[in-house]
């Protein structure tokens, strides 16, 4: 098994691009089922969780080709209605496949997505969404059996939650239903805007996207497309945790402001120093970081709990007490014992976690049990004392392209081992 080993205390210095967002990519892959001719998708980043994806697709009958950061996709020969359970368990944004094959072949038969165990992430929004739209859909042996033969149908979805998978599933299932779908209470982080973006280049009527009600006007075929991805907002976050907990300035190219705006917020309460240009974000921090006081994550505009992580570790080292109110996912504080290992003073209950600044964590070994945890144990070596060494990165590489290489070139000791 990989591991990274890290020597912290290091200047980080210099420029680098943001790669391409994950969360956008997996649902643009699923949607490219619905469309006729060859899809160019650039910007998509090398990671497991893309390659997953790109599994599925083939599987189903897709020609998926690679050239650096562009992707070809062509889905003309889809035949394939089921998705074998060693695929779906091999990342949780699966289920987003489900509208899109539902909707292309009229059947989907997949079991249930797995993932990082991070909290209860259940799909009943999906399937109740899919439900209203006449899909039949059978629970049985942990498997979906679904069935529209004579096509899925316009209607109005209300979410009791501002679910990201459950609006892109609806918005995919909805661009060959027949008539109009409206989603209520739908979420609006940038990654909807990006795959709406998408879709409309491919002739679907998406209104709405980014706002809590998307409007749908069904059509009867998708062409193919040209797509760039939108940089990842998750890396750019680490990206300037990285920085902070080492008192660097970095340059974040590619990177959109707009879409961090409440994560710059609470890096400017503590005291870094963020211009933002056409280059991109400067990102500066002071030689210790000010408290970020009181973080709660909620669905976008609000904090993201996927930055919860790698902020929480950047505060680790910060002057003075940080809370962290986890309002997302349950289970989210996984991370935490392992940085206590690394002498931070963090006590958690519950969906608060209370992070009283040390001046310097040092070395350790730790073992990563989750995709952002990963991320959090990286920020931190780099600011400890002496050499830690990580392992489970295969966690990290589910959402970070080639991290240690980024990191490297921007003047920390990292590597893979």
């Amino acid at each position: 098994m990989s591991r990274l080993l890290v020597t912290g205390r290091q200047k980080l210095s210099g420029e680098t691009y943001v790669q391409g967002a994950k969360n956008s990519a997996l649902p643009i892959l699923a949607a490219t089922i619905l469309t006729k001719g060859e899809n160019v998708i650039y910007n998509c980043p090398e990671l497991s969780d893309v390659e997953a994806s790109l599994g599925i697709l083939r599987y189903l009958g897709c020609d998926v080709r690679r050239s650096g950061q562009t992707l070809l996709v062509k889905a003309d020969d889809v035949k394939n209605y089921e998705i074998p359970d060693v695929l779906m368990r091999k990342t949780r944004s699966s289920i987003v496949f489900l509208g899109a094959v539902l909707a292309r072949t009229g059947r989907a038969k997949l079991s249930f997505p797995g993932g990082c165990e991070i909290g209860p992430r259940p799909i009943d929004l999906h399937l109740k969404a899919l439900r209203e739209m006449g899909a039949v859909i059978k629970e049985k042996h942990g498997y979906l059996d679904c069935y529209a033969s004579s096509g899925l149908k316009g209607t109005r979805v209300a979410l009791s939650f501002p679910s990201v998978g459950a609006t892109e599933d609806i918005m995919i299932a909805a661009c060959l239903a027949k008539g109009t779908t409206t989603i209520t209470n739908a979420a609006q982080e940038p990654e909807i805007c990006d795959l709406a973006d998408f879709l409309n280049k491919c002739g679907a009527k998406i209104y709405g996207a980014g706002e809590g009600v998307v409007v749908i006007d069904g059509v009867t075929a998708l062409n193919s497309t040209a797509h760039t991805i939108i940089a990842d907002r998750i890396v750019a976050a680490t990206l300037m945790s990285c920085a902070a907990t080492t008192g660097s300035e970095i340059l974040l190219k590619g990177a959109v402001a707009s879409h961090l705006a409440s994560i710059i917020t609470v890096f400017e309460d503590s005291d870094c120093k963020i211009k933002i240009s056409d280059k991109g974000i400067r990102f500066s921090a002071p030689e210790r970081l000010s408290t970020m006081h009181t973080v709660r994550t909620m669905p976008y505009p609000g904090f993201p709990t996927d930055a919860q992580a790698p902020l929480l570790a950047a505060s680790c080292v910060a002057n003075g007490t940080s809370v962290f109110v986890e309002n997302i996912f349950e289970n989210r504080y996984r991370h935490i014992s392992e940085l206590i290992r690394m002498g931070a003073s963090i006590k958690a209950e519950g969906r608060v976690a209370v992070v009283e600044g040390v001046e310097s964590l040092y070395g350790a070994s730790v073992e990563a049990v989750d995709l952002r945890g990963a991320a959090s144990l990286v920020v931190a070596a780099l600011g400890a004392e002496g050499e830690s060494e990580i392992s489970g990165i295969k966690y990290l590489e589910r959402g970070y392209e080639n991290f240690e290489v980024v990191l490297s070139e921007l003047g920390a000791d990292i590597k893979k081992i």
